[in-house]
């Protein structure tokens, strides 16, 4: 059975019914597709609809899957955290507009990552918690025309014992009928790791650009040869895989989006393309992260020399003048050392702004990766200025 399908699941519900009243006929000495014994609507389908069974079972799927894709992120989330520590003390420039900004800890990136990462975290295991509620009683549009209340009470709790999955009975199963919206909030936070992924990807790819003429910040693991033509070439595989399935999950989550606006009335019928493109989504993206952890962000090493050198020679550092000698100050004394190629540091010595002992502490580069300003003691007080 084609998994998108009109009828709004009703061939796999009744492909599984047949398959479940066969198998009941079997067990009863009877023959096969002999529906005068077991029927797959009078008996299986008994007390439902596809319109309760097909969404239920979809939130059982989800979920069942939903710890993997979890795991599978907090390995992400882990190992950027370790490399956070790892290159605390990795001085570096930091970018912005992908132009010379201020001097960043390269642990302060990695940090950063990996709190994007487990913000991403929160918002899934949220979503995760709208899929508990479930509608099976509801019957064809949540009226529970059919349904016997004492099996709506039972057919909870025998799912719950099979799935080991803490579900419950929906408040309104009118409005869990009809409304697809947890659907989209599941999507919607897929789509938001999806897209921190992928600016993770995105950054390592320009950190380990090179190896001669690039920025080669950080060095990538190495896994295959990159060229058919370029001997000694090698490409960042594992980043641009993970950019390539998060622009699929963005895709996916547009179809989710639509296909849930487009519901009618009682039911959405679109609910086979919805479950089709979210266990798609959970799939790619519990496998990629799985590869992204272990083969990428696990052996990634910085080049801690090169790092300290570009920081060095960068004008950018004039920033943490500003509290000292003022941004106009600050301002002449970067072009100048941009038109001469000079270093900020004496071009500020030549000129006697500041000594040599404030200059250790002003331009400190650790220092200024830090909160505050640095050299604060030096700052010229109040009535010093008048």
């Amino acid at each position: 059975v084609d998994p998108i399908q009109g009828g709004a699941g009703t061939s796999i519900n009744m492909n599984a019914n047949e398959v479940i009243a066969n198998r009941a006929i079997e067990i009863l000495g009877g023959k096969l597709g002999d529906y005068s014994l077991i029927s797959p609507n009078s008996h299986v389908n008994m007390s439902q609809s596809t319109n309760d069974s097909f969404p239920t079972a979809l939130r059982i799927a989800i979920l069942s899957k939903a710890g993997n894709l979890l795991q599978a992120t907090e390995e992400v989330e882990k190992e950027l955290r370790l490399k956070s520590v790892e290159f605390d003390d990795v001085l570096k420039m930091g970018r912005s507009h992908l132009q010379d900004a201020v001097p960043v800890r390269m642990g302060q990136e990695f940090g950063a990552y990996a709190d994007a990462v487990t913000r991403s975290i929160q918002r899934l295991r949220q979503a995760c918690k709208g899929l508990l509620a479930v509608n099976m009683g509801a019957t064809a549009i949540g009226t529970s025309l059919n349904a016997d209340f004492t099996y709506v009470d039972q057919v909870i709790r025998k799912l719950r014992e099979i799935s080991g999955i803490d579900l419950r009975l929906a408040d309104n199963l009118v409005d869990a009928t009809q409304n697809t919206d947890t659907y989209v909030e599941l999507s919607s936070s897929m789509k938001n790791l999806a897209t921190v992924l992928s600016k993770i990807a995105n950054d390592l790819r320009l950190l380990a650009s090179g190896p001669y003429c690039g920025l080669q910040e950080i060095n990538l693991p190495q896994m295959q040869p990159g060229s058919s033509i370029m001997p000694g070439k090698v490409n960042p595989v594992i980043p641009e895989v993970v950019n390539q399935v998060s622009f699929q999950v963005m895709g996916n989550d547009l179809v989710v989006t639509l296909a849930s606006e487009a519901g009618q009335f009682e039911l959405n019928v679109m609910e086979p393309v919805i479950a089709f493109n979210l266990l798609h989504s959970i799939n790619i993206l519990t496998n990629v992260q799985h590869i992204f952890a272990e083969r990428c962000i696990r052996g990634i090493t910085a080049n801690r020399e090169h790092c300290r050198k570009m920081v060095e020679s960068s004008v950018s550092i004039v920033t943490a003048l500003n509290p000292h000698l003022g941004y106009e100050m600050s301002c002449a004394i970067a072009i100048e050392a941009m038109q001469q190629g000079s270093k900020v540091r004496n071009i500020v010595l030549e000129k006697q702004l500041m000594s040599e002992e404030e200059l250790d502490k002003v331009l400190d580069i650790y220092e200024i990766t830090k909160m505050g300003i640095a050299g604060k003691e030096f700052l010229a007080k109040p009535n010093e200025k008048i």
